[in-house]
């Protein structure tokens, strides 16, 4: 028997949970189902418990910028959330430096040291011109200079988007990357700097219970979700979706919430010009490793970037310091991020040993440390890769999925670079359009407290 519902959404992350709980406070009328592949919300915003340690898929951290947003998630966490003042470094040529790079050189070779404040202040004093539709290294040259380019940020986004960086466009990095003033420049090169720069100066965390509480949270108020419902395939000129658990569902509109390149792969019929587009598209996989160590405090950072190559990692990070009860008392719990082009063969066993070693290189492990646990969570699409062909390859994609009464939204489905705190507005919006509301954001692009639909 075909079910019937006004909007199926695929995915019960955070973008199809905040679909759904808006859509029902919005509009208790409008039928709605959340089909989920894994047995419980969150999809990669979520969660595991090993060995009395709580392990997050990666380093999920909330930075709350919009008062809608920010008041929902509050709401949601309620007494279970603390604010942390950011602890980021970065390690190279043997020493840390505190993040940014660019504001912060102090401490490294005199040599170092020199090109990239030279290198800065040419950019300063002979400035050429940024103009539109640069290349990402390009765009560095032009903002940092050649030092800070050759020794932190070219060698570190290479490591982590795994293309050649004269292959992606800016369109990313937003607030991602600020440029210092040069008396901040100059004076991170003489003094450790302390003054913190960029939109995640200060972040939130889950006191217990890791970023899995936020989800269920969510899915708490959304009240009926469906787990264990792989979607197999979609009928876009039917509009029907089949499955697993479900059979097949009816629907009139349609919201996607999987990685948008995934779902046109179980879509139909698309035309040449969208299987070609979807072809277009490309990303990397992380491979996250989680330790529990039997050592208390083994740092006072949250993270560390490591942008040389002799370290296979790109990011480590210290859950435990985000929150002390999510791992055992005496015990220091860290993730470890690795990133691998798409469907590359990756022997775990070498990369671990080879993690660890590079964390003991850098003096973050001791020799006689014991693991007490270890959890391999894989990423297979973590980063969306903004080549140059990304953003004509989305625009045809949302298209025709427009046309046929489908929305894609969210960190994957919108197939973008965002963070855990707009990918619930994204939600919010999407179920605005679906029921169609004027998308209320106030003059600096917030978003402003609605009343529910009477």
């Amino acid at each position: 028997m075909t079910r019937k519902v006004d909007v199926l959404i695929l995915g019960g992350g955070l973008a199809g949970l905040s679909t759904a709980y808006h859509l029902k406070r919005f509009s208790p009328k409008t039928s709605w189902l959340v089909a989920e592949k894994r047995m419980k919300p969150g999809g990669l915003a979520g969660s595991v418990e090993q060995d009395g340690f709580v392990f997050d898929h990666t380093g999920h951290l909330l930075h709350l910028h919009d008062p809608y947003g920010k008041k929902l998630i509050l709401d949601l966490l309620g007494d279970n959330v603390h604010t942390l003042d950011r602890s980021s470094w970065i390690y190279s040529h043997g020493v840390y430096t505190r993040y940014p790079f660019q504001a912060n050189t102090c401490g490294l070779p005199p040599k170092v040291v020199q090109d990239c404040v030279a290198g800065f202040m040419k950019t300063v004093h002979r400035p050429r011109p940024v103009p539109p539709g640069l290349s990402f290294k390009e765009w560095c040259l032009r903002t940092f200079g050649e030092g800070i380019s050759k020794h932190f940020m070219v060698p570190y986004n290479e490591k982590l988007w795994n293309t050649p960086l004269d292959r992606m466009t800016t369109e990313w990095q937003g607030r991602f990357l600020p440029k210092p003033l040069p008396e901040e420049v100059l004076y991170g090169s003489l003094f450790d700097q302390r003054k913190f720069f960029g939109y995640n100066a200060s972040f939130r965390y889950p006191i217990r219970g890791g970023i899995q509480v936020l989800p269920d949270a969510l899915a708490a108020r959304v009240g009926s979700v469906s787990y264990g419902c792989e979607i197999r395939h979609v009928d876009l000129a039917e509009k029907t979706a089949v499955i697993s658990g479900l059979g097949e569902v009816r629907y009139e509109r349609l919201v996607n919430t999987m990685p948008l390149k995934q779902f046109l792969g179980i879509a139909s019929p698309l035309p040449a010009a969208v299987r070609a587009a979807r072809d277009r598209m490309k990303f990397v996989s992380v491979y996250n490793l989680n330790i529990g160590i039997a050592r208390a405090n083994i740092s006072d950072k949250h993270w560390i970037y490591f942008p040389e190559n002799k370290f296979p990692f790109y990011r480590a990070g210290f859950t435990s310091n985000f929150s002390p009860k999510i791992a055992p008392k005496g015990a220091t719990s860290m993730y470890i991020e690795v990133s691998r082009k798409p469907h590359e063969q990756v022997d775990f066993d070498r990369l671990e040993r080879g993690i660890l070693d590079g964390l003991r290189a850098c003096g973050i492990l001791k020799s006689g440390d014991k693991l007490l646990s270890r959890v391999w969570l894989p990423i297979p699409c973590a980063y969306v890769v903004y080549d140059f062909e990304r953003t004509p390859a989305v625009r045809t994609a949302m298209t025709h999925l427009a046309s046929r009464g489908v929305e894609s939204i969210g960190r994957y489905g919108g197939w973008k670079y965002s963070f855990m705190e707009e990918t619930i507005l994204d939600g919010k919006r999407c179920a605005e359009r679906l029921l169609g509301r004027a998308e209320t954001q106030d003059s600096r692009g917030h978003d402003r407290e609605l009343k529910p639909l009477k």
